[in-house]
C-alpha cells in the first residue's frame, strides 16, 4: 500500500482499492462530505440503498449505535470475519447521511488481516464495488479509472479478492433473510 492512503481516507478523500470481494470505491464513513461526494459519484439520482460499510471489528458496530440481540450476535459470530454483509437496525439520526432515508446500514468484517488493520488505522469505510451503479464491477484498476476517471484521486492496485460480491443478509427481521448469495454458503 502506497504511502499516505491511510492519513487520505482519515482527511475525507476518496480512494478506489482492493477489498476481500472487489475492487471499492471507499471513504470515511464519518466524513459526511466524502459519503456524499460518493453517492453522487456512484448512484443514480434519488436512491436511497445505503453503502455498505468496512469495520475492523465487531465492537466497531457501536460506533454507529447498531443495538445487537443474542441471537444477532450468535449469526455474526457465524460470518465473520469474512465475506458477508450484514443489514442492521440504526435508528440514531447521528447517522442520517449514511442511512440514505432507512432506519438501517450495512456492515462487513473483512477476513484479511491487511484490511482489518488498515480499517482500524482509517476508521470504518464506505466501500461500494467500484463501478457508477447498473454497470458491471471493475475487476481492475484501469476499468475502476476508465469509471471515474479524475473523479477520484486515488487508485490504488492490490492483490486480487475473491472477485466475487459479498453475500448480503438482513438482521432487521425475527430470521436472517438472504438478500444476496455471493459466493458462501450462510445459512448453512
Amino acid at each position: 500500500m502506497r504511502k499516505g492512503l491511510i492519513p487520505f481516507l482519515r482527511n475525507g478523500g476518496i480512494a478506489v482499492m482492493q477489498t476481500d470481494t472487489v475492487y471499492g470505491i471507499v471513504a470515511s464513513a464519518r466524513s459526511r462530505r466524502a459519503v456524499s461526494r460518493l453517492f453522487a459519484l456512484r448512484r443514480s439520482a434519488g436512491k436511497r440503498k445505503p453503502f455498505i460499510i468496512l469495520i475492523p471489528r465487531l465492537t466497531s458496530l457501536r460506533e454507529f449505535s447498531v443495538p445487537l440481540t443474542r441471537k444477532n450476535k450468535i449469526f455474526l459470530a457465524k460470518v465473520w470475519p469474512g465475506p458477508v454483509s450484514v443489514i442492521l437496525p440504526c435508528a440514531s439520526g447521528r447517522f442520517a447521511y449514511l442511512r440514505r432515508g432507512t432506519k438501517t446500514l450495512a456492515f462487513r468484517l473483512p477476513k484479511p488481516l491487511w484490511l482489518r488493520t488498515l480499517l482500524a488505522r482509517t476508521g470504518p469505510l464506505v466501500a461500494p464495488s467500484a463501478n457508477p451503479e447498473g454497470k458491471p464491477p471493475a475487476r481492475t484498476i484501469g476499468e475502476a479509472r476508465a469509471y471515474f476517471k479524475e473523479n477520484v484521486s486515488w487508485y490504488e492496485a492490490g492483490k486480487r479478492g475473491s472477485g466475487h460480491p459479498s453475500a448480503l443478509v438482513s438482521l432487521v427481521g425475527r430470521e436472517p433473510v438472504v438478500l444476496r448469495k455471493g459466493k458462501t454458503n450462510i445459512l448453512k
